[in-house]
């Protein structure tokens, strides 16, 4: 490929160009922005790799300038320091392909480049209809004609283009699964896996090898080496939901992953190669839990390069008769369904604190008591009924100790692949006490 490498620190500019020489491009360099926009008017570059500060234009406004033009094809790779990285992740907003952090080894350039030559590659005819019928299959997925939802969509379809991480932040029952999956669906990666890590459902002890896997031997009931969603994910798409549960003691080999692109399994000390794109979700302020020390900064500006903000269901009610229909035609595909005047009228003055996982369930409920008929006093029953199962009668203090020890063993086997041992390692048991407390809960 041809690149043109702009940087105002000469032993950088000149050794990243080597190095990139020694890869087979062929490589321009500029020793300011100005230069730089000079060099892209006069030549053609599949990839400009700029630094964020320079003299004259810097890399903010170098960006801005190549993304200007429509019909450049000409990707952006922003260098930059630490205490820029807040810019660096608005210049993945405007258009750049992605960016690394100062100081950094020229071979971290290597993978980002190899991604952008593979998507540079021309497409069998099938794959270019599939590429083609992108927007259509995000249509498919954010239902809404809101100004709020027109966000989403556009903002869906510029994660599609980039290869950038992405974060996706919602309240609880939104969607942000569903986004996860047209992102990658609809991605260069689609041909790869596109794993989910639910991070809520392990242990701090599990988390661990469940991300990157495990050697044998490497813990008790570890009897055979297993690899983690990292290894499992490689070329694809990594989904980690509700990523701001991970505990800060293990953020910094997450850190490492997505900043290095290579990890260890647990118990071992060969480096592997992550080839991964992290799409991860939350449905809280990050920031806000930065500021209390309970996830890292720098973490935060891997994740939130790019950032799908998706509104609750209460604030875009003029999309709930469409919403309505479409999760219908889910609930009873090939059953005719009414849906009363005036059951339109209660679904939009509800406020959905379940948002649209709420509003499935209630109208899958509706559909059946009504033998497909939907009136607005059923929906006004169903809603009502909803409401109090989800606000049962307080619980006696036995009765919560023992719910959330039954949930605690629950999800280290199910961590542990239904392996005993290792859950019992895990939660610090003998193995015989934790066979006990699951005969206990019935749950041998």
């Amino acid at each position: 490929m041809r690149i043109l490498v702009a940087d105002d620190e000469k032993m950088k500019r000149v050794t990243l160009a080597q190095d990139l020489a020694d890869q087979g491009h062929e490589v321009v360099t500029a020793a300011d922005g100005l230069e730089a926009l000079e060099r892209l008017k006069a030549e053609r570059f599949d990839v400009v790799i700029t630094d964020l500060k320079m003299p004259k234009l810097d890399g903010i406004e170098l960006l801005k300038q190549i993304k200007r033009d429509p019909t450049v094809d000409t990707e952006v790779i922003i260098m930059t320091a630490y205490g820029s990285i807040p810019l660096a992740v608005e210049a993945g907003k405007l258009g750049a392909y992605d960016f690394v952090t100062k100081p950094f080894r020229n071979e971290d350039i290597f993978p980002l480049l190899a991604q952008i030559q593979a998507a540079r590659r021309p497409c069998p005819p099938g794959r270019r209809a599939t590429l083609e019928s992108a927007s259509e299959n995000i249509d498919q997925t954010v239902i809404g004609q809101s100004a709020a939802m027109q966000r989403v969509r556009r903002m869906i379809e510029i994660c599609v283009r980039s290869d950038a991480n992405v974060l996706l932040y919602g309240e609880t029952g939104t969607g942000k699964d569903l986004i996860a999956a047209a992102i990658h669906r609809n991605s260069p990666r689609r041909a790869c896996p596109f794993v989910k890590v639910g991070c809520t459902l392990f242990p701090s002890q599990l988390i661990e090898s469940e991300l990157y896997g495990h050697e044998r031997g490497s813990f008790t009931g570890a009897d055979q080496r297993r690899p983690g969603r990292f290894e499992l994910a490689e070329g694809g798409t990594l989904y980690l939901d509700d990523v701001d549960d991970i505990p800060m003691e293990h953020q910094a080999k997450l850190l490492r992953a997505i900043e290095e692109k290579i990890f260890e399994r647990v118990g071992g000390t060969t480096p592997i190669r992550a080839n991964v794109r992290i799409v991860a979700s939350t449905k809280k302020n990050l920031l806000e839990k930065v500021a209390c020390g309970t996830f890292r900064q720098d973490l935060y500006y891997r994740l939130d390069v790019l950032r799908v903000n998706i509104p609750p269901l209460r604030e875009r009610r003029e999309d709930i008769p469409l919403l309505a229909q479409h999760l219908l035609r889910r609930i009873a595909p090939d059953q005719p369904v009414s849906l009363e005047a005036s059951a339109v009228e209660v679904l939009q003055r509800h406020d959905w604190p379940g948002n649209v996982r709420e509003l499935f369930h209630v109208l899958q409920r509706a559909y059946l008591v009504g033998s497909g008929v939907i009136s607005g006093d059923l929906l006004l029953a169903e809603i009502d009924g909803l409401s109090q199962h989800l606000s049962p009668a307080p619980c006696s203090f036995q009765a919560t100790i023992q719910k959330t020890e039954r949930e605690l063993l629950e999800s280290a086997l199910q961590a542990a692949g239904g392996n005993k041992n290792a859950a019992a390692a895990a939660l610090g048991m003998k193995p015989s006490t934790f066979r006990d407390k699951l005969a206990k809960y019935g749950l041998l």
